[in-house]
């Protein structure tokens, strides 16, 4: 039997005691003594979530437990409150589950850290904000996870604080998230002044009395905020810089976290984005326009971190295009899978980063799958389940969206068709540098230690196994995982599926198709021939353009950076220096005169002092006289 309010607050306690804990006793904590603590934790909270799936049924709806009265302001009252629901529980499986592969993974990775508590300490809070965002009751609660997420991300990705770069790179993720919260915020404040509430029952009950415009103006607003949490365009230059962490940490951000947390707040809020057509229309490009623009960029990066950073943003497109088509379900089915085989690619990577010293360039990698036998297998897998090969769980997730997709529009197909083609291209290209041919390095590499490997191991069974938990009727699945999020999704309930199985099966088998002839095709290039890619002097100007990730980076500095920078130096030079610095430094100047000028009264004079004394005296009686 489950204590509702009880097992719902130790789901995100324990990590947050964790955090408190480590960070308390940093210095005295010896070895792998904070990473061994940081994980059970987290492996507690998972076992609880475990448990409250178990014995939470669906059926039952959104189950809210109020703690305490929290805010009052006015006429807003917002109590700390967490809402349980099948859509919250999934999140809360996600994210601990993923989460305590991802911190056991840590202890080998981070072993030799001099910060290495510092580190857990943040890890731990990092998942504890994250649980907060997924199980808030209110969008308030929501948004405080959604800001400690945003402030974690930049104390792990500018973690190695010494190198500059990082720092930057910390900080561009810290601003570039602040000007989607902007959005985050003003779409609250819409709503509390037209409804009165913030809770989300509430809010989703009234939303039929909001009027197009408002429940449009309201969506487009809190899809701003997801464009800067999930890194959409133009928002997304910040998640590849992110790579700066260390590789754990790029695994929570890029599987777990971080980045999925866009797409939980607009499915959370699919009753208001279902009353918004033109909204869901603007979701449904920006993410396929997203998805084509960095799956381009990924076929011509060298950084092993890097092209799997680039695949993230990708599929988050994808699962955009899902949630402006309406397919919830599709979307979700799709952050499950990608959390699992991303994390394994991540964690992969970082293996071989261990490996091979800190190596990161693909270019000087190759012959590792005879040196580095589990993480080639594992990594393998995660690849396999990305590009979307039959029997593996990326293939039912993805093709979920394709499908989708189809019923829309076949012109829509084919360019999520395209985005997968790249996805699977630029995925092999890094395989098969990575592992195949002769070894072009010159470190001594070897395989990484058991507490790093058996997480890749879990991640790999589930990389092949998650496909069961939204399996289709084509394959003889109910699509368990659709309809158990039916009772927390207005709009899952809603999706219809209108092809035909001979439909399905044709579109499949094109699918299987063009994804096995880009397979051979990477493969004929990379391992065939072992061409590396040209010098971008030997490249085409469009070449040269994809290289240079479309010049955005170029285009943002030359729109904003500099502008600004420059209107910084001006203002510096006019109002700080000509006037704000006078201003200070006259005011210090008067004072001193005017000190002067009182001391000038202290003479030491006793007739003086007697004197003064008198003229108060008649000063005081005539006001008291004659001031009447």
């Amino acid at each position: 039997m489950v204590n509702l309010p009880l097992h719902a607050a130790m789901v995100p306690g324990f990590p947050l005691l964790g955090a408190l804990v480590i960070a308390a006793l940093r210095g005295k904590l010896k070895g792998n003594a904070a990473g061994m603590l940081a994980t059970t934790m987290i492996g507690l909270s998972f076992v609880v979530s475990v448990i409250m799936f178990l014995h939470t049924p669906a059926e039952d709806g959104p189950q809210v437990v109020n703690f305490f009265d929290w805010i009052h302001i006015g006429g807003m009252d917002v109590p700390f409150a967490l809402q349980i629901d099948a859509l919250s529980l999934t999140m809360m499986l996600i994210v601990t589950g993923v989460g305590t592969l991802i911190h056991l993974y840590s202890i080998g990775y981070m072993h030799d850290d001099a910060r290495v508590s510092t580190f857990f300490a943040c890890l731990n809070l990092f998942t504890f904000a994250m649980l907060l965002l997924v199980m808030g009751a209110n969008f308030v609660m929501t948004f405080i996870g959604w800001e400690g997420v945003g402030l974690c991300s930049y104390l792990l990705i500018g973690f190695w604080y010494t190198k500059p770069e990082y720092n930057y790179a910390a900080r561009k993720a810290f601003v570039m998230n602040r000007i989607g919260d902007v959005g985050f915020v003003l779409a609250l404040a819409l709503l509390f002044s037209r409804l009165g509430t913030l809770n989300y029952v509430e809010v989703f009950d009234r939303a039929g009395s909001l009027s197009v415009e408002m429940v449009t103006v309201v969506t487009l607003l809190l899809f701003v905020g997801a464009i800067g949490k999930s890194a959409q365009l133009p928002l997304f230059t910040w998640l590849p810089d992110a790579m700066a962490g260390p590789t754990p940490v790029s695994a929570l951000i890029h599987a777990a976290t971080m980045v999925t947390a866009g797409i939980f707040l607009l499915v959370r809020s699919s009753a208001l984005f279902s009353l918004a057509p033109f909204t869901q229309d603007v979701v449904l490009w920006t993410g396929l326009i997203t998805a084509l623009l960095t799956a381009s960029i990924g076929v011509f990066q060298n950084d092993i971190k890097k092209v799997l950073a680039y695949s993230t943003v990708s599929q988050l497109g994808l699962m955009f295009v899902a949630l402006g088509l309406g397919a919830y379900s599709a979307a979700m089915f799709h952050v499950t899978t990608h959390a699992f085989f991303k994390a394994l690619l991540f964690l992969g990577a970082g293996s071989v980063i261990h490996a091979l010293g800190g190596e990161q360039d693909i270019r000087k990698m190759g012959g590792l799958k005879g040196v580095t036998k589990i993480t080639y297998v594992t990594f393998l897998i995660g690849t396999l389940a990305i590009a979307g090969i039959p029997g593996f769980s990326g293939f039912f997730s993805k093709d979920a969206i394709l499908m989708a997709a189809y019923q829309e529009h076949p012109m829509l197909y084919a360019a999520t068709m395209a985005v997968s083609l790249l996805t699977v291209f630029y995925m092999f290209r890094l395989l098969f540098l990575t592992f195949f041919g002769t070894y072009r390095g010159h470190a001594h590499a070897h395989e990484s230690p058991l507490v790093m490997t058996v997480p890749l191991m879990v991640l790999a069974v589930l990389s092949v196994a998650g496909g069961l938990l939204n399996l289709p009727h084509l394959f003889g699945g109910h699509e368990p995982m659709k309809h158990y999020l039916e009772t927390a999704a207005e709009g899952i309930a809603g999706e219809h599926n209108y092809l035909s199985a001979s439909t399905e099966w044709i579109l499949m088998a094109v699918t299987v198709g063009l994804i096995l002839l880009t397979i051979l095709l990477a493969y004929n290039r990379f391992v065939k021939k072992t061409t590396l890619d040209p010098e971008p002097e030997e490249m085409s100007i469009f070449s040269r353009l994809i290289a240079r990730k479309w010049m955005v980076d170029e285009l943002y500095a030359f729109l904003w950076e500099r502008p600004y920078g420059w209107l910084s130096t001006q203002f510096y030079g006019i109002l700080e220096r000509k006037v704000m610095v006078p201003i200070t430094l006259g005011a210090g100047r008067w004072t001193q005169k005017a000190g002067k000028a009182a001391r000038m009264l202290q003479n030491g004079n006793m007739s003086f002092y007697l004197f003064g004394m008198v003229v108060g005296i008649v000063v005081f009686l005539m006001i008291t006289l004659y001031g009447g």
